[in-house]
């Protein structure tokens, strides 16, 4: 599975508007109902169910939130850069700033999981990180994914 099998151009948001976890989610959401065609409010509850279990803010201020959804046929995610790092309850306690949520449909299995560990590699590479960080326009933060995406695929 590679990282444009799961966002395409439209599914970058940057910067994010939103200033909290809750806001943050709900932004996130209302991108990914645009691109799925799902209720935003179905898409954020079901994150936030997931949240409930344990924070997806996974360290250095990176998030990774996740949920499932009945009606959902394929896997969408969306990432986020924010100006402004946002306290996520992130395992470090640091405040977070990229975000990748991803929604599958309940049915995926081990595809949801594959899903997971993709954003997670990519958000784990510090040179990738750094320049996710540095980079501000939507369409070049999607060139430098899909350029990280080639080359894992290579």
């Amino acid at each position: 599975m590679r990282l444009t099998d799961l966002l395409g151009p439209h599914a970058i948001v940057s910067p994010l508007v939103a200033t909290t976890k809750k806001d943050a989610l709900l932004e996130l959401a209302q991108r990914a109902s645009e691109l799925s065609g799902q209720s935003a409010r179905e898409i954020y509850d079901s994150v936030l169910q997931r949240e409930r279990l344990g924070s997806t803010g996974i360290g250095d201020g990176v998030a990774i939130p996740h949920g499932k959804l009945s009606k959902l046929s394929t896997i969408y995610g969306v990432f986020a850069r924010s100006e402004r790092p946002i306290d996520f309850d992130a395992l470090d306690g640091a405040p977070v700033d990229l975000i990748f949520m991803l929604i599958t449909p309940e049915s995926a299995g081990a595809d949801h999981l594959k899903s997971l560990a993709c954003a997670a590699r990519m958000l784990r590479d510090p040179v990738t990180v750094a320049a996710l960080r540095k980079t501000r326009d939507p369409i070049a933060i999607y060139e430098l994914i899909a350029g990280r995406s080639q080359n894992e695929a290579a």
